[in-house]
């Protein structure tokens, strides 16, 4: 192992500037993307929106060489509107349809060429090809082509985007058709969308429950964290046995129900949730055999977590700010991908203008900037690692402050402020550095995963199990790379190295202690996996209640997996900062023990009750017999 003496929080210098310099030219190229769309009339086409021949509506457009209706004045014409807009091409993800300039958006639906004719004579909004008159609408041969598919449906225009959009939307529910693949008739599909939408209260008041009940399950850990793991085991267990037989007891009572007084649609839709009703009830049975036996194995393991829950909620009493950690980390999230999308409905739209085979325009670029996809892709990929790094770093820096400093009312007086402080003067460097070494496993799993969705059902089976495998093996050393860079990160908030030697320290630190990783820090993890079930059996329990006690008739099954995933979700986001404490916490125990022996110049910084714990976990290893070579001495806590 490493001879260096670990320094905790003495000497701050900058780590991996020369990553930070690539980081700062790969922003700067980013920026330089977003800059030459919108430098090439990009911003222009995609806010104000442009027609099939090139020309930029609301504004006075230049001629474009051998492109007829080019070149026109569309002062007065400020809404893009569509003669077919219902023509989606699924491959592209766009609409076949000849696009227009016009003066206002019909409102309500025109049924008749004359009632074409009438709207654009009283609105000045011609709806037909900018060649055939208002007056011609009802006469000419050629109305059948140039004017708009009839009826006409009511549209309105998009805001800040001057596109005129079908008020009815049905019309794109072929594209969800065609995203669902598995749904081979289009009537489940339609019964699936409709029990979404008839349940769409109960859906949002669910997602509001769980997201209480993360917030509530957080001040439980910060209060009684003492109790919390004997709490979530019981009612994990309670929970899962009640789910079950409510599940049970329901399917027995829709299967005797009379079914002779409704109609054949009402008795489709009551087969289907009592077909639904029984997978549920088998999956959940289940589902609680595996966790009792998990639980029974594991339940002389379960004291050993109630110490160190109350470590880390002494963290969250004195750094409660870490609690509102999920909330920044998304809300950075948001406005970059925000800015992405932005950039890449830019990139859609710009480049030089090209006639297709119909004889429209497209606007294409070509050369090498073609290539700016790719690009802007990886910068998703670097940077939303970055963001999520950035956290990690925030997180550990703070817990490393806590944990490190002896006399805790010298702490300071925000110590996520000095954490992020500390992150943004030393350590962006070996964030990013960090970020991109999981962004080059990332991009090939990708690649692959695109690569296995294009072959679906035409490769062989030898070839389809090679890619499954790779993409497993990339998702396990994805997770791994994952684990090591939040140690590294850890020992950089520790000693300030760069990230290679904080992950070579950390590395060598889990490996000597892999013991202990694998009793304490797997079982806390568990333990706030019975807090993510929980939330998700509580939230997905109640939405059974609600929906069973419907009057009308609705499919279940979509409502409820919704509900269920944005639960987990929820408290994934949550319950995970929790989890990095503990990891956090962990690793400076085990650096605390091995360079510190408790004799005077070199007491512990570890508390009373984290030793405790460990005295704890020496005993429980040696009477299951697997802790004959724990070091026999004992711990003294530093004197206070």
């Amino acid at each position: 192992s490493s001879k260096r003496e670990w320094k905790p929080l003495e000497d701050r210098s900058c780590t991996d500037i020369p990553w930070l310099l690539l980081f700062i030219l790969f922003c700067i190229g980013m920026g330089f993307i977003c800059g030459f769309s919108i430098a090439t009339g990009a911003a222009a086409r995609l806010v104000s929106g442009y027609d099939s021949y090139g020309n930029i509506c609301g504004q006075k457009n230049t001629k474009l060489e051998a492109i007829p209706n080019s070149g026109m004045d569309h002062t007065q014409r400020k809404y893009v509107f569509f003669l077919d807009p219902c023509n989606l091409d699924l491959i592209n993800r766009k609409i076949k349809s000849v696009a227009l300039c016009v003066a206002a958006c019909p409102r309500q639906e025109l049924k008749t060429l004359s009632d074409v004719q009438k709207f654009a004579e009283m609105n000045g909004s011609a709806l037909c090809s900018y060649n055939l008159k208002p007056s011609e609408y009802t006469t000419s041969s050629k109305s059948s082509v140039l004017c708009p598919k009839l009826p006409v449906p009511a549209s309105a225009p998009i805001p800040f985007f001057h596109r005129c959009a079908p008020v009815n939307i049905s019309c794109y529910a072929k594209f969800a058709e065609a995203l669902i693949t598995f749904v081979s008739d289009n009537s489940v599909l339609h019964r699936l969308i409709s029990g979404v939408m008839t349940s769409k209260e109960i859906i949002l008041g669910l997602c509001l429950l769980s997201l209480v009940l993360s917030m509530i399950l957080m001040v439980i850990i910060r209060y009684i964290s003492r109790v919390l793991v004997w709490i979530l085991t019981i009612l994990v267990i309670l929970g899962s046995l009640g789910g079950t037989g409510v599940l049970w007891w329901l399917y027995a009572k829709q299967r005797r129900s009379p079914k002779e007084t409704i109609t054949p649609e009402q008795l489709q839709i009551a087969e289907d949730n009592l077909r639904a009703l029984l997978i549920y009830a088998i999956s959940a049975t289940v589902f609680t055999v595996i966790l009792f036996l998990i639980m029974l194995v594991m339940r002389k393991r379960v004291a050993l977590t109630i110490a160190l829950f109350h470590v880390a909620g002494k963290v969250f009493i004195h750094l409660p700010l870490l609690v509102f950690q999920p909330f920044w980390t998304f809300f950075a999230l948001v406005l970059f991908w925000a800015y992405w999308i932005m950039t890449l409905l830019f990139l859609g739209t710009t480049g030089s203008p090209v006639q297709n085979e119909q004889g429209f325009v497209e606007f294409k670029i070509s050369g090498p900037l073609q290539y700016m996809w790719w690009y802007h892709v990886v910068g998703l990929i670097w940077i939303s690692e970055f963001i999520l790094a950035c956290q990690q770093m925030t997180v550990a820096g703070a817990v490393v402050t806590y944990y490190f400093t002896r006399d805790k009312r010298n702490l300071p007086f925000t110590p996520i402020l000095a954490s992020v402080n500390r992150l943004i003067r030393y350590h962006l460097g070996t964030v990013a550095k960090g970020s991109f070494i999981i962004t080059l496993v990332k991009i090939p799993r990708m690649i692959l995963m695109y690569i296995h969705s294009q072959l679906k059902g035409k490769e062989n089976a030898c070839a389809r199990c090679v890619l499954k495998s790779c993409i497993c093996c990339l998702w396990c050393l994805e997770k791994c790379l994952n684990y090591l860079n939040q140690n590294a990160y850890t020992a950089t908030a520790i000693n300030s190295t760069n990230f290679c030697t904080s992950a070579k320290d950390a590395f060598v630190i889990l490996v000597e202690n892999a013991l202990r990783v694998a009793t304490i820090n797997t079982v806390g993890d568990f333990m706030l996996f019975l807090g993510k079930v929980l939330i998700v059996c509580s939230t997905g329990l109640a939405g059974i209640m609600l929906l069973n006690y419907r009057q009308d008739y609705t499919v279940w099954v979509l409502p409820l997996i919704i509900v269920c995933l944005f639960a987990f979700l929820v408290a994934h986001c949550f319950l995970s900062i929790y989890e990095m404490v503990v990891d956090v916490l962990f690793l400076c125990f085990a650096i605390d023990t091995k360079y510190n022996d408790g004799s005077p110049g070199r007491e512990f910084y570890m508390d009373k009750v984290l030793m405790e714990f460990v005295e704890n976990s020496r005993k429980a290893m040696k009477e299951a017999g697997k802790g004959g070579v724990a070091d026999a001495r004992e711990l003294k806590p530093m004197i206070k």
